[in-house]
């Protein structure tokens, strides 16, 4: 059996002010739990969680991962690193240092508390991958010196980590592996095609895909994958994943630029570029494992969430 899913706990979540972050500190406070929001604002954005500064149950503590922190918590979710191409290429050596450093140090605290810890991975282990739909099987097909191995092999590394101090340790830990998500609170310049699409149709701009349009994607609303984690931490122990979490359904980069320019009715057009180094063809998870074990899928169709999204960007000042 998991534990009481309604007792009151003290949660850490490291990344808290990031997009997935606060979405998943808005649940736990719901949930009634007392929340640490932990993060060195690097990427994450205070406007994320300036609605929560005069909640009962909420702190908020400046903090890099990549150093030690000593606090008293039930439990631990780790969503801290750069998490788009634009951001964690622009310091690759930090981005890999929070993956693993952070990792070490989240998981000593872990150790020391004693207390169940859970790892916020990506899709980004299978690289360009050689089997599709991806299963948490596949090993992977990763460059290890390309420009997007600092968050990469960064993450695997982390992953190993994870499950070595479990192996070892007898740590209790929760991996998952995270597919494209997107919804209101991503980064307006994150550099992801979501974002990048919204805004640029929104400023009447030409949309920039890299290729052909073909290659697909899958893209998972930010409620559905936060509902994957808080089923997830409170499944049995001994349930450590990896686990994908993500929507299954596919489509091409093509279709989901027409789909934001219907959606704002922009007049933007489409502007065709190279194919960066390393961009994966293909990338969409197997989520049989999520269904079996947690009774989970997604919920929100790609065109309710971009709308949803797109009035973020719309409403919220991002637009000149």
């Amino acid at each position: 059996m998991g534990r009481n899913y309604f007792s009151q706990k003290r949660v850490l979540v490291t990344g808290g002010a990031g997009f997935l972050g606060s979405h998943l500190i808005d649940r736990l406070l719901d949930q009634g739990h007392d929340v640490l929001c932990v993060d060195n604002l690097f990427t994450g954005s205070k406007r994320n969680i300036e609605h929560l500064h005069q909640h009962p149950r909420f702190e908020f503590l400046r903090h890099d991962v990549c150093f030690p922190l000593f606090v008293e918590v039930d439990e631990i979710y780790n969503l801290a690193c750069p998490a788009s191409p634009v951001h964690y290429q622009h310091d690759p050596v930090q981005t890999t240092k929070t993956s693993v450093h952070g990792a070490i140090n989240m998981l000593g605290l872990a150790k020391r508390l004693k207390c169940r810890i859970f790892q916020a991975s990506t899709s980004e282990v299978y690289g360009d991958p050689s089997i599709h739909p991806q299963v948490e099987s596949y090993w992977g097909n990763v460059n290890p010196i390309g420009i997007r191995s600092c968050y990469d092999e960064g993450k695997r590394c982390a992953e190993t980590l994870f499950f070595d101090y479990h192996r070892q340790l007898g740590l209790d830990i929760k991996v998952v592996r995270i597919f494209n998500t997107y919804g209101p609170r991503m980064h307006p310049s994150d550099g992801r095609v979501v974002s990048n699409f919204i805004m640029q149709a929104l400023k009447g701009d030409p949309i920039t895909i890299y290729g052909d349009g073909s290659q697909t994607r899958s893209f998972c609303f930010a409620s559905d994958l936060v509902e994957g984690f808080l089923r997830f931490m409170d499944s049995p122990a001994g349930f450590t994943g990896p686990m994908n979490l993500g929507n299954p359904n596919e489509f091409t980069i093509r279709e989901l630029a027409e789909l934001v320019i219907e959606l704002t009715g922009s007049k933007s057009k489409i502007d065709f570029r190279p194919l960066p180094q390393d961009d994966p063809l293909q990338r969409c998870p197997d989520i049989s494992l999520a269904k079996a074990k947690l009774d989970w899928e997604p919920q929100v169709q790609l065109r309710e969430g971009l709308q949803k999204t797109i009035d973020y960007f719309a409403n919220g000042d991002f637009v000149d």
